[in-house]
């Protein structure tokens, strides 16, 4: 089959090229998924510099969300047949292999797949999987996101940024106040349905002053931060009393110099690190299965009427995957780049 591969295995963008590599085949309890879309995420940018390199045992094709077909089902599959159309997250950490979804076909575990609502295209089915599953595990099962809760969600703009903010708004939070960039993407924010209540251009504006602002003093009860080291006096400061935050990254570094704990000794604050790829096979099942029940079904495309919408950025062929690599790593974007298998 053919895949985007690396020459030298890490290395600039310009090293990677679409090549031949051996077609999987699916064990007990997987599928093979011929694949017509795949997300881009950031982690494909550190993993094809080699700073995130895959977990032990795992392919080195990129890529970890998708949309397609089940083209051949394994033994003990029994709730998928061939020509099913399906969404999934490549897998986590386990005895089974995991693969990546830049690529023609990719096996998946039987749990790592949900049905594509008749309603998506390919290409929005394909931006589905990781942003939304990571955002789910950030604000409603570690965040315990509730009615009323008042949230701030940091790389606004993002694919999990754009999720956060609709989950927030989904399960009934009061304000949500989203940080970004620029002004185009602030104001992007506040104009889709179900966004930001508010916005704060952490360039140019002091993020806590306008959670104090909007929250009459009180701060946010749940922060979703993939940033670190810059942001993290601000957000401590910006968290309410039994205030929750989630980390899913650290994109400014890792070391802060002369943290004051008792904010979070006062507080009660809970900080809570995340991953969602290293996860074991069965924690991601777990995972899936909830986000289908509670979330799936409200998800719509940019153009229809659910609570949850699903917005493309951009769309690339992968013969142009280069060039989606560099608009990802420009961050100019305000939604998912998605690239078509062609």
């Amino acid at each position: 089959m053919r895949a985007v591969l690396i020459k030298d295995g890490k290395g600039p963008i310009e090293n990677l090229y679409i090549g031949e590599t051996t077609k999987p085949g699916p064990r007990s309890g997987e599928v093979l998924v011929k694949i017509k879309a795949f997300g881009l995420n950031r982690m494909d940018i550190s993993q094809r510099e080699g700073f995130y390199p895959p977990p032990a045992g795992s392919s080195s094709i990129l890529g970890v969300e998708f949309s397609g077909e089940i083209s051949e089902v394994g033994a003990g599959v029994s709730e998928w047949r061939v020509k099913d159309e399906v969404l999934g997250l490549a897998g986590g950490v386990s005895l089974n292999r995991t693969h990546g979804a830049y690529a023609e076909y990719i096996v998946a575990p039987a749990t790592h797949i949900l049905r594509k609502p008749k309603d998506l295209s390919w290409v929005e089915a394909a931006g589905i999987p990781e942003v939304f599953l990571t955002a789910f595990q950030a604000l409603v099962m570690y965040g315990e996101v509730k009615t009323q809760d008042d949230v701030l969600v940091h790389a606004g703009a993002s694919g999990v940024g754009v999720a956060a903010i609709q989950l927030a708004r989904l399960y009934g939070a009061n304000a949500v106040i989203a940080t970004a960039s620029t002004q185009e993407k602030t104001e992007w924010l506040l104009n889709i349905p179900n966004g930001a209540t508010h916005t704060a251009n952490y360039k140019i504006d002091d993020f806590s002053t306008v959670v104090k602002d909007v929250t009459n003093g009180k701060g946010v009860d749940v922060v979703i931060d993939f940033v670190g080291q810059s942001h993290w006096k601000k957000n401590i400061d910006s968290m309410a009393v039994d205030g929750k935050m989630t980390m899913l990254a650290l994109l400014s570094g890792s070391e802060v110099a002369e943290v004051d704990l008792k904010p979070i000794l006062y507080k009660r604050l809970r900080i809570q690190g995340s991953t969602l790829r290293s996860r074991s096979i069965s924690y991601q099942a777990d995972l899936i299965a909830r986000f289908n029940r509670e979330v799936l079904q409200k998800i719509t495309g940019a153009e229809g009427n659910g609570p949850v919408r699903l917005y493309i950025y951009k769309v690339y062929p992968w013969t142009e995957i280069q060039e989606a690599h560099r608009t990802m790593q420009s961050n100019t974007n305000s939604g998912k780049i998605i690239v078509e298998v062609v």
